[in-house]
């Protein structure tokens, strides 16, 4: 039967493909180590304990029809109050959209603001944005980036492209690296926003700039979360804002996006929201609308979050960090916030115990979740080609004994290549 064009050529994700052979080891009774999905273990990492009381509260008193389109006004106030306490961003209500998530906000803004054949620049590795492009038949324009820059584009390698261009979409914490923009590079590129959108005639679509902050309340160290408009307030009619729940308290089940930005996209984007249908859940806004007011649950949450997160990540970078001093192949760079670390297991050309020659980081992937039992997901996944020797590993989904466990292994599996 014969499908649209749009289906017929849209990717697939590389990361559910992994999922299916882990799944299908799973199945004979393997136990996987898999640090793939973008997730937590809600057994390891529960949302916060308020939290899930609100939302039990909420179903209790049967808070069940509809939500209004842009989310609930309590939720939308509490938002507001949100972003001027933690960035001293100021929104009204009226410039901020509750979604399921924050996927849909990402998709609700391309099609807001971009039309097909309209040029869309994005860093390579980076999350989806290729996907959507794809479903809106604008033109990518992948910016290459590199392990000496933490794989965070730079103001240069963004500079040649932003002519002509709708949307430069970039996010911060990155996800799949877990690396940061630092405030001298952020500044850089939004001078050269500010620059692009002065040669704009008037009536013409403007240069926006997406900036998904989404992993923004979970930093570390000295490292510290910084966003365009605290640093360029001329920005603010231009940039809209991907933020939500789902990250910062581990509560991605609960489906509590939002976004924040001019209002007269904001407006547009939620028209679109509608139509999709892509609401949050009511309950879980009236208790999300609750739970933000309460700066003590919320401060006490994140700390013990951020706590567990980073040591995890820091076992796994120390890890890493000593097989490379054994010898191996391998790196890794020093977490920066987000879930994720990002690590190199460069062996393409080498040989495995069968004689099968690894030739892409999807065949090293692979062979290390067959010996090693641990799961990581290549660079390629999110947009880089499949020769580069980086992965993502995402550590809310393992305990910490659980990642101590599989470095052992990991060295063992590597040891066996010839």
């Amino acid at each position: 039967m014969s499908v649209s064009s749009l289906a017929q050529n849209l990717h697939g994700s590389e990361i559910i493909k992994i999922a299916g052979e882990i799944n299908e080891l799973k199945r004979q009774g393997q136990n996987i180590a898999n640090l793939t999905i973008g997730d937590f273990d809600s057994n390891i990492y529960p949302i916060p304990a308020p939290l899930k009381q609100g939302i039990v509260d909420a179903y209790a008193d049967n808070q069940t029809n509809y939500p209004p389109a842009d989310g609930m006004l309590n939720l939308r106030e509490s938002v507001s109050a949100f972003l001027k306490s933690r960035f001293n961003l100021d929104y009204a209500p009226n410039q901020i959209l509750v979604s399921g998530g924050s996927r849909p906000l990402i998709y609700s803004i391309f099609l807001a603001v971009v039309d097909p054949g309209d040029k869309v620049v994005f860093p390579a590795p980076s999350w989806n944005n290729n996907h959507y492009c794809d479903l809106l038949k604008a033109e990518a324009v992948i910016i290459p980036t590199s392990p000496g820059n933490n794989f965070m584009p730079t103001a240069n390698e963004i500079a040649p492209h932003l002519k002509g261009a709708t949307l430069l979409a970039l996010c911060s914490p990155l996800n799949p690296t877990g690396t940061m923009f630092t405030k001298k590079d952020l500044e850089e590129i939004c001078d050269l926003v500010i620059a692009e959108n002065k040669t704009r005639q008037a009536g013409e679509k403007p240069l926006y700039l997406l900036y998904d902050q989404i992993y923004s309340q979970l930093t570390f160290g000295k490292h510290e979360h910084f966003n365009p408009v605290s640093l360029r307030p001329e920005l603010k009619d231009v940039t809209i804002f991907v933020d939500g729940a789902s990250k910062c308290f581990a509560a991605t089940g609960v489906r509590v996006g939002w976004g924040f930005g001019p209002t007269n996209v904001i407006s547009h984007m939620k028209a679109i929201v509608g139509h999709m249908g892509a609401w949050s859940p009511k309950p879980e806004q009236v208790a999300m609308a609750k739970f933000l007011k309460h700066d003590d649950d919320v401060n006490s949450y994140l700390a013990e979050l951020k706590g567990n997160i980073q040591q995890s990540l820091n076992t796994l970078y120390t890890g890493f960090q000593q097989l490379k001093a054994d010898g191996f192949n391998v790196d890794a760079i020093e977490p920066m916030g987000a879930i994720y670390l990002t690590i190199k297991i460069d062996y393409a050309g080498k040989t495995t115990p069968d004689g099968t020659v690894l030739k892409s980081s999807t065949d090293i992937n692979f062979y290390l979740i067959k010996e090693a039992k641990v799961a990581f997901v290549p660079f390629s996944a999110f947009g880089t080609d499949d020769n580069t020797p980086w992965f993502r590993a995402s550590v809310g989904a393992s305990t910490l004994e659980d990642i101590r466990q599989l470095l052992p292994r990991i060295k063992e599996a590597l040891a066996k290549l010839k």
